[in-house]
C-alpha cells in the first residue's frame, strides 16, 4: 500500500475544511442560533458558542492542563490530514476526504453493564459532565510514526465515578459507530465492524486518560474520531477508538479489533514498548511528523514516570 508522507501531499489535495464541516450540520448549527441564546440565559454553562457543534467551532471555557507536554505541537493539517481511521478509508489522506459523510448530531452514547446508574447520554449533554481542558500530548502511532497533538476533553474518571460501577466491573468495552453510509470504510471487510476496544479498571481512571471532543480549541474534526473519541498517551495510537457510541463496563478482559484481526502483532494492552518490535518492523525508533530525523521511541511514550506502576510485576513482553 502506498503511504504518502505530508510533505509529498500536494496542496490541492488537501481537503480544505469548509468540505469536512458537513453541510448538513452547518444548515443544523445555523438554525439552532436562537436556542443556543435560549440556553445562555437560562444560565447553563456550554462548552459551545452555538448547537450542534460541527467542525472548526470554538470550545468555550477550556482550561489548560497541567499534565502538557512541552513539545512543539504538530500543525493542525498535519493533524487533520494524516489519520488512520478505517472506518473512513485505509490511506492516510481517505479521512480528510471521506469527513464530510460522518454527521455527528445527533448522536448518543450509551453507558450501560456493571454499573449502578446506567444512562444513554446525548453528547452535548455528556460533553458538560465534567470541565474541559486542553491536554497537549505525545501521540504514537505503531507504524513507527508520532505527533504531538493538543486534545480538547475532559478525564474518562469523571464518566466512571457518574456510571458507579458495580464490584464485578473490571473492565471497559469501547464499542464505534456502525453505519456504513457515515462511515463508507466500513463497506470493506478490513476488519470485523464494529470497531472495539477495552481498557482495564485502573487504566481508565488513570488522570492521563481523557475522552477528547476537540482538538487546537475547536470541535473535532470528523477525520479525528468527531464526535467523541478515547485518548490514552502511552498507548499506541489504535488503542484510541473514535467516534464512541457504547462504553461497557464488563467483568472479563474484552475484545479488541486489532488484537481479533491480527493477535500475534496487536496485544490488549498496546503499551508503548520500544523493546518489543512488531513483527515486521521495529519500534526502536519513531518519526516525528514534520522531522526529517527519527527520533528514539521513549518507554510508555515519555509517560512511565506516571504510569508504570499500573503494570508493576507483569511481563511486559508477553502482555504486550
Amino acid at each position: 500500500m502506498l503511504i504518502k508522507k505530508p510533505e509529498d501531499i500536494k496542496p490541492s489535495e488537501i481537503t480544505p475544511r469548509e468540505l469536512y464541516m458537513n453541510r448538513r450540520q452547518f444548515i443544523l448549527a445555523a438554525s439552532a442560533t436562537a436556542l443556543s441564546a435560549a440556553t445562555v440565559l437560562n444560565g447553563i454553562d456550554s462548552p459551545f458558542s452555538s448547537s450542534p457543534a460541527i467542525a472548526g467551532q470554538k470550545l468555550n471555557n477550556v482550561r489548560k492542563s497541567s499534565f502538557s507536554a512541552t513539545e512543539k505541537q504538530n500543525s493542525f493539517k498535519d493533524i487533520t490530514n494524516y489519520n488512520n481511521f478505517y472506518e473512513l478509508g485505509t490511506d492516510k489522506t481517505d479521512p480528510a476526504e471521506n469527513a464530510k459523510y460522518l454527521t455527528t448530531r445527533p448522536w448518543t452514547v450509551s453507558v450501560e453493564g456493571e454499573v449502578k446508574k446506567a444512562k444513554t447520554y446525548d453528547i452535548d449533554d455528556l460533553i458538560k459532565i465534567a470541565p474541559l481542558e486542553e491536554r497537549i500530548y505525545r501521540m504514537r502511532c505503531v507504524e513507527a510514526w508520532s505527533m504531538v497533538i493538543p486534545w480538547v476533553g475532559f478525564p474518562l474518571s469523571s464518566l466512571v465515578k457518574l456510571a458507579e460501577p458495580t464490584g464485578n466491573a473490571k473492565f471497559i468495552h469501547f464499542v464505534t459507530l456502525q453505519d456504513p453510509k457515515r462511515l463508507p470504510g466500513q463497506k470493506y471487510a478490513v476488519l470485523d465492524w464494529p470497531y472495539v476496544e477495552g481498557l482495564r479498571m485502573d487504566e481508565a481512571m488513570h488522570p492521563l486518560t481523557i475522552l477528547s471532543v476537540g482538538l487546537y480549541g475547536e470541535v473535532l474534526p470528523a477525520q479525528n474520531g468527531a464526535p467523541i473519541r478515547l485518548v490514552v498517551p502511552w498507548k499506541y495510537g489504535f488503542k484510541g477508538i473514535k467516534s464512541i457510541v457504547r462504553i461497557r463496563f464488563v467483568e472479563k478482559q474484552p475484545p479488541t479489533s486489532w488484537n481479533i484481526s491480527a493477535p500475534q502483532e496487536y496485544g490488549f494492552y498496546s503499551n508503548v514498548n520500544p523493546e518489543v518490535d512488531h513483527p515486521r518492523w521495529s519500534q526502536a525508533t519513531e518519526r516525528r511528523i514534520g522531522e526529517f530525523f527519527r527520533r528514539k521511541t521513549l518507554m510508555f511514550n515519555g509517560y512511565g514516570e506516571q504510569v508504570a506502576d499500573l503494570y508493576r510485576g507483569m511481563d511486559l513482553k508477553k502482555y504486550y
